[in-house]
């Protein structure tokens, strides 16, 4: 029997919200697991992914521009360690800043020679300030090889993987060119955590032609199932040389308004337990002159602000909405029991 008065007291402290905002965040995620404020340096290392190799008959992702989400375009001409260096003393200058995640952010990073992914590695954890390191990767790219190695660094250090799920719906799915399908990502997800312990994430992509609230809310109970620690939400965007850039300006696709958005990720926010960490809220168009829609996506900071002053409006915040089953879903920071049923995906 779930404890009410153990329920009203966590209940009562999310609405204060988590270090004075509306959601947990990653920051304080990290400082759990580290005892301090850590800062990502993002690196490029791979310039190839599944979609634009063409396997199996797949395409590149509609919103996928040539830089394959490269923080920095120019880190794909520099070798790793030079990249490293560089971001590191950008922002040890600007923040002060003494622990560091390398992030290998750009394309899929297990679509490479295993040997080529350890010396990646053993480079970015050669530097005393680097307390471990973490990689964008995808469903359909996960060989046991892959898996073991992350196995085998999570032994000496921090390892986190990040997910491009993107969506649990597979119509979603096949207007994004993902290649994958919503089941294959839940398959990923559960294998993942079941042959490792690695700090495991999921990107989701919201603003998809035939997403409803309906949709939204079924995402953040599916979420809700996996075993994972954090999310990172996205606003489909539009960029230059991108299969969706001719989709907009033919008339078929309109990226969605900022307010609309915010509804959506106040949605999401409110139906998620509150185990889960956020990385951002939305995603950022770091080149400008690339971004053809919607212009809100270039500002970062505004942005975020805009967002948390809409949730603040609406007296919103994470799992306020969220309905807890077992005393366990009733801790904040736990994490969901590795080996869960996989749920079944709607295809429609």
């Amino acid at each position: 029997m779930i404890d009410f008065l153990r329920c009203k007291t966590i209940k009562s402290a999310m609405e204060k919200g988590w270090l004075g905002l509306p959601y947990h965040t990653i920051s304080e995620h990290y400082n759990k697991l580290f005892g301090e404020k850590v800062y990502k340096i993002p690196v490029s290392v791979v310039d190839d992914c599944p979609n634009r190799r063409g396997l199996k008959g797949m395409q590149t992702c509609v919103f996928c521009d040539v830089w394959g989400s490269a923080a920095n375009a120019e880190s794909l001409s520099m070798e790793l360690r030079a990249q490293i260096e560089k971001y590191h003393q950008q922002v040890s200058d600007r923040y002060k800043a003494k622990a560091f995640l390398i992030y290998f952010q750009a394309y899929t990073n297990t679509f490479t020679k295993v040997s080529a992914l350890r010396h990646n590695f053993d480079v970015a954890l050669s530097y005393p300030w680097v307390k471990g390191f973490t990689l964008g990767t995808r469903p359909d790219c996960l060989s046991k090889a892959v898996l073991d190695m992350w196995q085998e660094y999570h032994e000496k250090s921090f390892v986190a993987v990040e997910l491009g799920v993107q969506s649990f719906f597979n119509d979603e799915l096949e207007f994004m060119r993902r290649g994958h399908t919503a089941e294959a990502s839940i398959e990923a997800i559960h294998k993942i955590a079941e042959t490792t312990d690695v700090d495991l994430g999921i990107h989701l992509i919201f603003g998809n032609p035939g997403e409803t609230d309906e949709r939204i809310i079924r995402t953040a109970e599916i979420v809700n199932t996996l075993p994972i620690t954090n999310v990172k939400l996205h606003n489909m965007h539009v960029l230059k040389n991108t299969p969706l850039e001719g989709m907009y300006l033919r008339g078929e696709f309109t990226p969605m308004d900022r307010d609309t958005y915010c509804r959506r990720v106040e949605l999401f926010l409110q139906h998620l337990s509150p185990k889960f960490a956020l990385h951002r809220l939305a995603a950022y168009s770091s080149r400008w002159d690339e971004l053809v829609a919607p212009e809100w996506t270039k500002d970062k900071m505004g942005t975020h602000q805009y967002i948390i002053d809409y949730l603040r409006a609406q007296k919103s915040y994470q799992s306020q909405l969220f309905r807890a089953d077992s005393p366990s879903d009733l801790e904040a920071q736990s994490f969901l029991q590795k080996k869960s049923r996989p749920l079944a995906v709607p295809h429609a």
